[in-house]
């Protein structure tokens, strides 16, 4: 099972991160514990993933921070973005089995 690396800058930066590994992608699941500001982005240090996995991204936080998010995980093999209505919508992909607007049954 992958571990995740806890860094001190998520409680300073008021984000903690849960990191869920499944066979072909890892769910990041986030919480603010404090309004953040866009300055604070420099201090959040997101979890490391496995190579050659997706990451679905879950949580409640501004756009610019879904933004940070996703360009730091741009390298893996797709993105998505949980909504609790419909699932995980792929958003990114370098993989032909996952398309952007393919959508994940969580």
């Amino acid at each position: 099972m992958f571990k995740v690396e806890e860094a001190s800058t998520q409680e300073k930066s008021g984000i903690k991160f849960n990191v869920t590994e499944r066979d072909e992608y890892v769910i990041i699941e986030f919480e603010l514990d404090k309004p953040l500001t866009p300055e604070e982005l420099r201090g959040i240090k997101p979890p490391s993933t496995p190579i050659g996995k997706g990451v679905v991204l879950s949580g409640r936080a501004p756009i610019w921070l879904y933004a940070y998010l996703i360009h730091h995980y741009h390298p893996t093999t797709f993105i998505a973005v949980y909504d609790p209505r419909i699932g995980a919508i792929v958003t990114e992909s370098h993989t032909p089995k996952y398309r952007v607007g393919d959508i994940l049954k969580l």
